[in-house]
């Protein structure tokens, strides 16, 4: 649960990082923000991997571009159903799609699902030289 929660609000942020780069795409309040990831997440679980499916042709001919064209659409469908959530056209619907892709993509990298933020470091180990003699 405590996952769920941390990746809810790194999409959040996500979000909020896009509506504030990608010109188009608009927050008008935080209430709006907030609803609008809910809607944006429940999309995602429920429809995307659906649609997913459905366009696997297409995924597979324009090596994975087209899923862009499907998390445009789910920004779209978001800016429909929740009032003060904008998007103005394709293009923004498509640059914030990929802003927010990367921003997630990377925060949710160090998450780990019990909820833990995780940071992979390498120690550098001094090696010993045997000398034969």
């Amino acid at each position: 649960m405590r996952g769920f929660v941390l990746r809810f609000i790194v999409t959040g942020v996500a979000v909020l990082v896009a509506s504030q780069v990608v010109p188009g795409l608009a927050i008008d309040s935080l209430a709006a923000g907030t609803v609008g990831v809910l809607v944006l997440a429940m999309l995602n679980a429920l429809v995307r991997p659906i649609l997913y499916v459905l366009s696997a042709p297409f995924i597979v001919a324009t090596l994975g571009v087209f899923m862009i064209v499907i998390n445009a659409f789910l920004l779209g469908v978001v800016s429909v159903f929740v009032k003060g959530f904008h998007v103005h056209g394709f293009w923004s619907a498509a640059g914030g799609a990929v802003l927010i892709s990367l921003v997630s993509g990377m925060m949710n990298f160090m998450v780990s699902d019990r909820g833990r933020v995780d940071v992979v470091t390498s120690r550098s180990r001094t090696r010993k030289i045997r000398h034969l003699n």
